[in-house]
């Protein structure tokens, strides 16, 4: 199986180790699926509110990759794919890496307290998902639906900083979540890490990690990974839709759909385009929540000026 590591790192500064250790990449491919869960709530939000959602995921993202890197360094360094990962080549200290994770820890709970009270006890829950997952694989073969969930619950944070202010009680606020957006943002997330896995598959085996495709073989897994994303597809479609969004969100959804559901048949049909198909999985959140983003504009665009110029 291929050798391919979006987590490698090449000769450099320190910031560019840094930056390979927490990939920030995938922190401005999550960020939309925040702001998409706050519209999704269809509560107003300030300039303001915006500004300290993308902190709060910076510092979450920024906290859990480098602590995913620190629990899973003694595995990163018996996995030929991994050796060039900035923790097991030296580029960042092991003291640097708690450090990033300390750093983006306070700043994930000092955005959240500066949202609402309600986003601050949540705070967390998130917290805790995103730090737990490099365990998921030594417990059981389903840690793709653990980070699935780490990703699904930033629409649930979104949607809470946007509500929170208004809402007369948890409960309340909880109930202006896109539970359906949340689930089919996991089973999206859940379903390429299936198919990123494979690369893994046999050395999961030798060392005793879960996995999907280490249980049931590439081209079953690869089957799973499809149903993931269809039912993900149909989720965030309904997301839009009962919501009254029209031709940009739907469309939206139906163009990241056809990027998953691509991918996976193109690693059906060779399990050398594995890379291809994670990168194209990088451009779904995007396309996914801007259709969002240019619908809700369209649809609310004087409450939503008002909202950011108050």
């Amino acid at each position: 199986m291929a050798q391919w590591d979006p987590g490698r790192v090449r000769a450099g500064s320190k910031l560019h180790a840094i930056a390979r250790l927490i990939r920030v990449e995938h922190t401005l491919f999550s960020l939309p699926f925040a702001y998409a869960g706050a519209i999704l709530s269809l509560y107003p939000f300030s300039l303001g509110d915006a500004v300290l959602i993308a902190l709060a995921l910076l510092g979450l993202r920024s906290a859990a990759m480098a602590y995913n890197n620190i629990a899973d360094l003694d595995i990163d360094r018996l996995n030929p794919r991994s050796a060039n990962r900035p923790l097991v080549v030296g580029a960042v200290s092991l003291g640097e890496a708690y450090a990033v994770v300390a750093i983006g820890s306070i700043l994930y709970y000092a955005s959240a307290a500066l949202l609402n009270r309600y986003a601050l006890i949540l705070s967390p829950l998130l917290w805790v998902t995103a730090m737990t997952y490099p365990y998921a694989k030594r417990l059981h073969p389903l840690p793709h639906l653990h980070l699935g969930l780490v990703l699904g619950f930033s629409v649930l944070g979104g949607a809470i900083a946007a509500s929170g202010d208004e809402a007369r009680s948890l409960w309340e606020a909880l109930s202006t979540v896109p539970w359906d957006y949340v689930v089919g943002v996991t089973l999206w997330v859940a379903g390429f890490d299936i198919i990123y896995s494979i690369m893994d598959m046999e050395f999961d085996r030798r060392h005793g990690l879960g996995s999907i495709p280490a249980v049931l073989e590439p081209t079953r897994a690869i089957i799973v990974a499809l149903i993931f994303h269809v039912a993900s597809a149909l989720l965030m479609l309904r997301g839009t839709l009962v919501r009254g969004f029209t031709m940009a969100g739907v469309g939206g959804v139906i163009a990241g759909s056809v990027i998953m559901l691509a991918g996976d048949l193109l690693v059906m049909r060779d399990t050398r385009n594995i890379p291809k198909a994670f990168n194209a999985n990088l451009l779904v959140g995007i396309l996914v929540s801007s259709g969002i983003i240019v619908d809700y504009l369209s649809l609310y665009a004087k409450p939503f000026v008002n909202a950011l110029t108050n």
